[in-house]
């Protein structure tokens, strides 16, 4: 019993020697770690040269028909960014021809009264490549013209992350937007000015008119 209690002690006199050893050890890698911790902590809270940069917003339009934007004034990002669509749409130079068509059909109410939407502006070109008898019979027929405008018109805004994908028109149909990036096409029209905002809407100018299945 005697010779247990002795081996006992020995065992627990030795732990105990390891065990001063290891801190007495440890204590300089300590400082050291504590030191270190202290560092990254300090560059932790600390903000970086480039967290000081201003970052790069997320809404700014991309597209080379971009720059016919004005700078300033009616049509401007700044300015769009303050109207509901169907009014920020009327002081762009590219979309003369929708803005008149969308008001023929009496859609400018239901266009800025919406609470979110994603439009996809043909610009005047683009109407300029159907032939004018055509154009004439769809501006002549308001229901028609009615079915052409809301298929372009989407509810819900749509980022250039979420706009590639198949999307349900205001029309009752579909649309099938490809790319990625800023290389975008709606239907095949190619995107000339994408991400574009205003009050109640993103919109993405495009080149040429999608025409509904009717």
């Amino acid at each position: 019993m005697k010779r247990t209690i002795a081996r006992h002690s020995s065992i627990a006199a030795l732990a105990l020697t390891l065990s001063v050893g290891l801190a007495a050890c440890g204590s300089d890698d300590g400082g050291d770690a504590n030191a270190a911790e202290e560092q990254t902590s300090q560059m932790t809270d600390s903000p970086s040269d480039s967290m000081g940069e201003e970052p790069m917003s997320d809404d700014q339009p991309f597209g080379e028909a971009c720059a016919s934007l004005p700078a300033s004034g009616p049509g401007s990002v700044d300015t769009m960014t303050e109207q509901p669509v169907a009014t920020a749409a009327s002081g762009n130079p590219l979309l003369k021809t929708l803005v008149a068509a969308v008001t023929k059909a009496k859609l400018v109410d239901t266009l800025n009264s919406a609470p979110e939407l994603t439009v996809f502006a043909p610009t005047d070109d683009a109407f300029a490549k159907i032939p004018k008898k055509d154009l004439d019979a769809v501006l002549a027929d308001n229901e028609q013209l009615t079915t052409v405008l809301t298929h372009h018109v989407v509810e819900g805004r749509l980022s250039p992350e979420d706009v590639a994908g198949t999307h349900q028109t205001l029309a009752g149909d579909e649309i099938t937007v490809e790319g990625s990036g800023e290389e975008f096409t709606a239907e095949g029209a190619k995107v000339l000015c994408g991400n574009v905002q205003t009050a109640n809407a993103t919109v993405y100018v495009i080149d040429t008119v999608m025409m509904p299945t009717m």
